[in-house]
């Protein structure tokens, strides 16, 4: 056998090298070429008066690239290409203006970056309030609200706010919540750290295991407490790898929540018609029922008799008279869908008040 010179591994690696070179010189001009055809959607969608941003065509086109992956790229991975596409794409048919519960860095931060990808415009609001006040007067396209924890439940701004805000949710997102810990000196000079009270409820049992002595400073937001830790010497912070970046912090332990199978979901809300059905969707109604026993009951009957199948149930105080409710309930399906449509007409009739608040694509994986 000829034995092989002890170069060649050198030139085999450049030409692997030289493949990939014409690779990606074919997929920057496919790139372009789909960036063309995006600008011609652009116009139509203009004329037509229609949305930029399409949920249902955006899960379509997910669906599709994730059947078509043969590997050995990862899903992820390619979805997230080309949720980066799609990014560029809004910025080439109209750029888009994103709300979100800031500041910079918070995990409302983190979805809406995750969702919409880096050619967007990103505007941090004070609370959740602002990002539905923005929102329904136009001064964004859109916004991005926490509405659920999988460990701390509803959240009670968002649901509040769906009251006194004529807005529609587009889309749904679910983000993995990992939590870390944030500072520019040595663990053992820790003496302070700073985060939401509702985070360091997620890492009771890390703290206390770990900095049980530091004093536990609660700020409104993990990006404040990020912005706090680096100023102040001592000071950790508890919050996202993004928070870091952002105000130039080290991750001193990652991941330090005590659950790790911590998943937040966040709407995204907007004005004007929603997405259509894609076959994979949810429906969120928002009703007060009429003052008899059993009310209650008789609407969820009515939604099960159609069978509905109802995936969440959360209430809140109307604010308006003592002891009025508002449910927020999740549904499997789409207001397009006979069963849906008839279902919520029988039961508003056991109702004071129905909102339909958004058929949307089910989100059936983080991003």
């Amino acid at each position: 056998m000829p034995q092989q010179s002890p170069d060649s591994p050198q030139r085999d690696l450049e030409e692997l090298r030289k493949q990939i070179d014409e690779l990606d010189r074919k997929i920057v001009e496919l790139l372009n070429a789909r960036a063309r055809v995006v600008v011609e959607i652009g116009k139509a969608k203009q004329a037509t008066g229609a949305q930029i941003y399409a949920p249902d065509r955006e899960k379509a086109v997910l669906d599709r690239v994730a059947a078509l992956n043969t590997g050995p790229l990862p899903q992820r991975t390619l979805q997230a290409i080309y949720r980066e596409l799609m990014s560029g794409s809004f910025a080439l048919e109209q750029p888009l203006r994103i709300g979100y519960l800031g500041p910079e860095g918070s995990f409302s931060h983190l979805a809406a970056v995750r969702k919409f990808g880096a050619s967007v415009e990103y505007l941090p609001m004070a609370d959740i309030r602002a990002v539905f006040e923005e929102t329904g007067k136009g001064h964004v396209d859109l916004g991005m609200v926490p509405i659920e924890n999988s460990l701390g439940g509803g959240v009670i701004e968002t649901m509040d706010a769906f009251m006194d805000h004529d807005v529609r949710i587009r889309a749904e997102v679910l983000v993995e919540i990992h939590h870390n810990l944030l500072a520019n000196c040595p663990p053992e000079e820790i003496t302070m750290i700073a985060s939401k009270p509702e985070i360091f409820a997620q890492c009771r049992n890390w703290l206390s295991r770990s900095f049980h002595k530091a004093d536990r400073i609660p700020v409104a937001s993990s990006a404040r407490a990020a912005e706090m830790a680096a100023q102040q010497h001592g000071m950790a912070a508890i919050g996202s790898v993004m928070a870091a970046e952002l105000y130039g912090l080290k991750v001193i332990f990652a991941n330090i929540e005590d659950n790790p199978s911590n998943l937040t979901r966040f709407f995204v809300i907007g004005k004007g018609e929603g997405p259509g059905p894609t076959g994979s969707d949810k429906t969120t109604l928002m009703f007060t029922t009429v003052h008899r026993a059993g009310a209650l009951v008789e609407v969820l009957n009515v939604l099960g008799a159609h069978g509905v199948n109802m995936t969440n149930i959360d209430t809140r105080p109307s604010k308006r008279r003592n002891w009025e409710y508002y449910f927020f309930v999740d549904c499997e399906g789409h207001m397009a869908e006979p069963n849906m449509a008839e279902a919520v007409e029988d039961a508003t009739a056991h109702c004071l008040e129905m909102h339909v608040l958004g058929s949307y694509p089910k989100a059936n994986e983080p991003v």
